[in-house]
């Protein structure tokens, strides 16, 4: 009897697992609550079994381990557009005004066995609060494409096991944390896009566990601080900031170096030439003076090369070795003289180099003369002289006044000393410039809007009149070794422009009349389009434009020559070395949608009819998407069609939207079939459009790289809008707003996708 009522009494005092997962599913669905229940969590609605059962997905994952929620991944649908200029998160459609941050933490606090949390694009906003370091299990926290702002909390660090911080795409606008040496496991340190300034702390180099440090597209500036103290750094992004020191000694294991459009200045070190793991070093856009080391070039790992638009000068040997896996160097835009070295004016379809604007002996019709170097070198030489005096000068001025405001108090205070039963002293008013009533919140934002005033005159090409004798020069006499085909648009030929330029020259033949003083107004409509994803349009030329009547003259475009050929050539196969993974089609699909929308939206309202087709998207080096062909409906089109008018004004009708939607569904539609599509007609194509509703279709139909590299969630995305843009009915296709913003998700979708898969198999 006594067994029996001991045992009773274990029985009783054990807790109950039920109680506790009932626990933990009320807190995920009140975290479900104050995310204002998003899509991605439409799963938990009137669920009844247990939550950690539920299968796993690229939008919401849950995992436990004994009864306790342990990984709780979110991508909500959210979206953060990042501006490609200015490198700021603007926010767009966060949750709303009734949502605290505070309370939201906490409520995640009442899971304190999370090891992995992972919150992306769900709209949060506010300053993150200190109570976060009481989910003292975290091992990886990814807070990135949300809505924070302020500083990052000085609690974080007291996460011991913390090893991956993302919190990217936020307004957090403080200085990097100085405290970042407090994490003793710390791997992955992501803090992009961003509004941090101020410089880099040392502290982060006290971290030896990092391998890879994204800090780009912020406001840092400042001196660098030794990197080779981190001794297992693979990755360092710090592009698009304001750094100006001379570049610091590396780690010998890094194996990626992004630098560019800083500052930077001085020499490069010598032991850039000694990284034997280097296979990515950009340092474009930067001040950097000398000759670059030469093992640079020959490094056994390096494949990419960027030097472009610095001050670098001097002569590469003749002899200089470049590495095997070497495919693109990029030293334009320096003061580099002499020969151009033989293993980098080799005509090797493996390697692409770029070395126009320099003073080069090679090819001097796009070299400038070498009095322009020795000239610029001068000058800086000069300048740096110049600098320096000044700074001495301002040095001894700021000593000389100190000296007399220190000899003025003095004597102030002598004077009042003897008079202050006869002086009131009088109260110091200071009136603040800024108006009253304005936030500093409305002061930021209003930064922010002025920055984005600028984007019309950034990154544009100069646009100039370019004459006949000149064009015939760059394209040897339009030389048939110069065509490169011919089109509904007219011929196209490859050129050389007398600086070094490569261009891509469209003749265009006008058949409707048309006065010289209308045609030129529409092209000066189609040079003010300039977008990062259209190819760039540099300028023209009228041939027989001392006549009024152009009927049957010649329009020539000369563009910018993207060297990477058309996306049909890369779908179709012919690259067996460059295949376009699901994740790559997706980045050039949704450049050419900013392009487009753009198009619809920008500088000329309503520029429909833009000849979208797969073999007018072209890819540059970065395999960067580049739409060729656009708007020259403005040129040739019929004048009906495009009258100088006001504002209002538009150059064709607004049903042609759906026209340039119907064609880009093609070109989604050829990215999901790939080479099967290669000369097949739109009626194929639209019939095997049917395919796609079943496992057995898409495994039949579907490009096997698409199959092999993507999610099955992301390739649903893509194929939903891709039969939206190809029906039948115009009222039933999507706007391109819409296109684009399906193609984003679907990218997020992969994304945190492939970022579980190389988790999952580091695991």
């Amino acid at each position: 009897m006594g067994y029996l009522c001991m045992l009773l009494l274990v029985v009783l005092f054990i807790p109950s697992t039920n109680a506790l997962q009932t626990s933990q599913t009320q807190v995920l669905l009140q975290l479900r609550k104050q995310l204002e229940f998003p899509s991605s969590l439409q799963i938990l609605e009137n669920y009844n079994g247990d939550f950690c059962s539920l299968s796993s997905s690229a939008r919401m994952s849950i995992s436990c381990q004994d009864s306790s929620v342990t990984q709780l991944k979110i991508m909500g649908d959210k979206l953060v557009k990042v501006s490609e200029f200015s490198g700021f998160a603007i926010r767009n459609n966060s949750l709303s005004e009734s949502f605290s941050i505070d309370s939201f933490v906490t409520t995640l606090t009442r899971l304190p066995s999370l090891r992995v949390l992972s919150l992306v694009s769900l709209g949060i906003w506010g300053p993150l609060p200190d109570k976060i370091h009481r989910l003292s299990s975290l091992e990886l926290l990814d807070l990135s494409s949300n809505c924070m702002y302020g500083s990052i909390p000085p609690a974080i660090s007291r996460l011991v096991k913390l090893h991956t911080l993302v919190l990217d795409g936020n307004y957090f606008n403080e200085s990097v944390p100085a405290w970042l040496d407090s994490f003793s496991n710390l791997t992955i340190l992501s803090l992009k896009s961003n509004g941090l300034k101020g410089q880099i702390p040392f502290s982060v180099c006290k971290i030896k566990t990092l391998t890879n440090l994204a800090l780009s597209h912020n406001e840092l500036s400042g001196k660098l601080p030794d990197f080779s103290t981190l001794t297992g750094l693979h990755v360092l992004d710090l592009r698009e900031n304001h750094l100006d020191s001379e570049l610091p000694v590396m780690p010998e294991v890094l194996v990626t170096a992004l630098l560019s459009k800083n500052s930077f200045s001085g020499k490069i070190p010598d032991q850039f030439g000694k990284l034997s793991q280097l296979q990515h070093l950009d340092l474009s856009f930067n001040h950097l003076s000398g000759t670059p080391p030469a093992a640079l070039f020959s490094l056994p790992n390096i494949s990419y090369l960027n030097l472009a638009s610095n001050v670098l000068s001097g002569s590469l040997p003749n002899e200089l070795s470049c590495s095997g896996k070497l495919g693109f160097v990029d030293i334009s835009s320096n003061k580099f003289m002499g020969r151009l070295p033989s293993c980098l004016s080799s005509n090797s379809d493996k390697v692409v180099v770029k070395f126009g604007e320099n003073c080069l002996s090679i090819d001097s019709q796009h070299q400038h003369q070498g009095s322009y170097c020795e000239e610029a070198i001068k000058r800086g030489k000069q300048s740096k002289g110049r600098k320096i005096a000044v700074v001495v000068a301002v040095i001894l001025g700021a000593c000389l006044v100190m000296l007399l405001l220190v000899v003025g108090a003095l004597l102030l205070c002598r004077k009042f000393s003897s008079r202050t039963h006869k002086q009131h002293i009088l109260p110091k008013l200071v009136q603040e410039n800024i108006p009253a009533g304005v936030s500093s919140e409305l002061l930021a934002n209003a930064r922010l809007i002025s920055q984005a005033s600028k984007l019309g005159t950034q990154g544009a090409p100069v646009y100039r009149l370019f004459t006949f004798e000149e064009l015939k020069e760059a394209t040897n006499g339009f030389d048939s070794s110069r065509f490169l085909g011919e089109g509904s648009m007219g011929k196209l030929y490859r050129g050389r422009l007398e600086n070094g330029t490569s261009v891509a020259i469209r003749a265009l033949s006008l058949v409707k009349k048309c006065s010289n003083q209308n045609l030129k107004v529409r092209l000066d409509q189609l040079s003010k389009l300039h977008h990062p994803h259209l190819v760039g349009l540099l300028g023209h030329c009228l041939d027989g434009s001392g006549q009024d009547d152009s009927s049957g003259k010649k329009v020539f475009l000369v563009y910018e020559y993207v060297p990477n050929g058309n996306y049909r050539t890369h779908l179709s196969g012919s690259f067996p070395e460059k295949v376009l993974k699901w994740s790559d089609r997706l980045q050039i699909l949704i450049g050419v949608a900013k392009a487009v929308h753009f198009l619809h939206t920008g500088v000329i309202t309503g520029c429909f009819n833009n000849q979208l087709k797969t073999n007018n998207i072209l890819l540059d080096e970065h395999r960067i998407a580049k739409l060729s062909d656009y708007g020259v409906f403005i040129v040739t089109g019929e004048i009906e069609k495009f009258q100088v008018k006001g504002k209002g004004s538009k150059p064709c009708q607004q049903t042609n939207v759906q026209d340039d939607v119907y064609n880009f569904g093609f070109i989604l539609l050829e990215s999901l079939v790939g080479p099967i599509a290669t000369g097949k007609g739109e009626a194929f194509l639209l019939n095997e459009m049917a395919s796609f509703g079943s496992q057995d279709g898409r495994r039949r139909i579907v490009d096997p790289v698409v199959l092999t590299t993507c999610s099955q969630e992301s390739l649903s995305i893509v194929i939903s809008i891709t039969k939206r843009c190809l029906s039948p009915e115009p009222s039933s296709r999507p706007s391109f707003e819409d296109v684009l913003w399906n193609l984003q998700y679907a990218a997020q979708v992969q994304a945190t996708s492939d970022a579980d898969q190389k988790s999952d198999s580091t695991s």
